[in-house]
Order: C-alpha cells, then structure tokens, then sequence
C-alpha cells in the first residue's frame, strides 16, 4: 500500500474529542458554501489539520471571510454560519 507525503498530519483530535482527517474538509472546488462545510474548515485550521493559508488558497477565501466564520462559530456556535440566521446572531453596532 502507498502512502501519499504530506506536510503536516493526517488526522487530529479536535477538542471535543472527534477525529478529523484529511478526507473530512469539503472539497478544494466546493463554490456552495453551507453551514456545515464552512464549520468544517474552522475545525480543520483551528485543530491544526490544515493551515490558515491552505485553506485560502484551497478555496479561494480572504482573510476577513475566515475571520467571520471562525468568530461566528466561537460566538454563536455552527447555526450562526446559516445564511437564514445571519440577522439573529449579527452583533449590536458599537
């Protein structure tokens, strides 16, 4: 069996205890984003799976677009990415 070099791991636990490997983020060509597959690259660069910069690259996002996901879900939690709950969980202004 061959195995493909990679840089970085293959699988890693994420803090509640699931295991996530390099098969679990959506697909490099992915152009309709969900909840639940942009909930899954915040787990894959916050667990260390990929970096912050492959996941740019990989699926054409800026900085600020990740930025969003990412406090969305440390805010709110995975229902906050829901295009259809974006008024309910937007911040008051300052």
């Amino acid at each position: 069996m061959f195995i493909k070099k990679i840089d970085g791991p293959r699988a890693v636990t994420l803090p509640d205890g699931t295991i996530m490997t390099r098969a679990d983020p959506p697909p490099r060509d992915t152009r309709r984003w969900v909840a639940s597959r942009k909930a899954a690259v915040v787990r894959a660069v916050r667990g260390g799976l990929i970096t912050i910069d492959e996941a740019r690259k990989w699926y054409e996002i800026s900085n600020e677009e990740f930025e969003s996901w990412a406090t969305a879900v440390m805010t709110h939690g995975e229902a906050a990415l829901k295009t259809t709950r974006l008024q309910q969980f937007r911040t008051p202004p300052k």
